[in-house]
């Protein structure tokens, strides 16, 4: 059910929704004693038209969503998603997977306005976020910037500008894509382990005759790549 912080009546409703335990936490830990009444969704099921009237927000953000949000929402509703790539560049699925898997070290977080196309929306801030560590230490991170981000946006509504520059679109990745394969160099092998190594994501593999080797916690230093590793019989 939907969770709802206490509620006062001159104050401004606000709604996240999201999905993710680390995002779930940070609206508990910080974002819900912001001013305003503070109402947190947590299921595709939970977002609907009738519950968004009865609450009237201001505005719903979304730091992680795995669903379309219906138009009949979106049209209505000021909708704010969060997206770890500095849009137009990196529209699209895996964006952390993806910005690492090309070389790069940071990016920014995107707000923007939810559009009928998939990240087309007009852009309210973009905050720089760093890439470092495993893919759960950046969602971590993310998380804490997409909350300052909604402090911020709540304090001094901004104007959303229309995103500009050439639009470069990611293909989210698939499970199969976590295989460890081909040539790789040390800091690859690091990158494609660290980059995976998130709660609910497909760990880095490799595969020998029926057992799966998945792996975490990946260290370079000294020549070497370091991680732990998980055996798994393969399921038939």
């Amino acid at each position: 059910m939907p969770t709802e912080a206490l509620s006062t009546e001159a104050l401004p409703a606000y709604c996240v929704a999201t999905v993710r335990p680390w995002n779930i936490a940070e609206f508990e830990n910080t974002i819900r004693h912001f001013p305003g009444n503070w109402h947190l969704v947590t299921g595709k099921d939970e977002l609907t038209s009738d519950y968004l009237r009865r609450i009237k927000p201001r505005a719903i953000f979304f730091p992680h969503w795995n669903w379309k949000v219906p138009e009949e929402i979106t049209s209505v509703f000021e909708c704010v998603a969060f997206h770890a790539a500095a849009l137009p560049f990196g529209k699209g699925g895996s964006p952390v997977q993806n910005l690492i898997e090309r070389g790069f070290a940071a990016t920014k977080l995107t707000a923007f306005r939810m559009a009928a196309g998939f990240d087309d929306g007009d852009i309210y801030l973009q905050r720089d976020l760093s890439l470092s560590g495993s893919a759960h230490e950046i969602f971590l991170r993310a998380s804490k910037l997409a909350s300052s981000m909604i402090g911020e946006m709540i304090a001094n509504w901004p104007a959303p500008t229309p995103q500009v520059g050439e639009a470069v679109t990611f293909k989210r990745r698939k499970p199969e894509q976590s295989r460890l394969e081909g040539e790789f160099d040390l800091k690859k092998v690091y990158d494609h382990i660290r980059m995976l190594d998130a709660p609910e994501y497909p760990k880095a593999f490799v595969e020998l005759g029926e057992t799966r080797i998945e792996f975490a916690d990946a260290e370079l230093h000294d020549g070497e790549v370091r991680a732990t590793a998980v055996f798994r019989k393969i399921k038939s």
